[in-house]
């Protein structure tokens, strides 16, 4: 298995990555929002769903 961030081997200490670097680098980019999970943006998500009680949000 290689590093996703680097492709060197992994170190079994930092699994999946090689190194507390790389790890770091990975947490980074999700911190940074350079990663996203691909889904329906919520201003796009229709209203009126079974959890809208039609008061709003308080």
């Amino acid at each position: 298995m290689a590093c996703p961030i680097c492709a060197k081997p992994v170190d079994p200490r930092y699994r999946p990555f090689c190194s507390k670097r790389c790890a770091d680098v990975d947490l980074a980019r999700w911190l940074r929002g350079s990663y996203v999970i691909p889904g329906t943006p919520l201003d796009e998500v229709p209203s009126g769903g079974a959890d809208d009680d039609g008061e709003g949000r308080k």
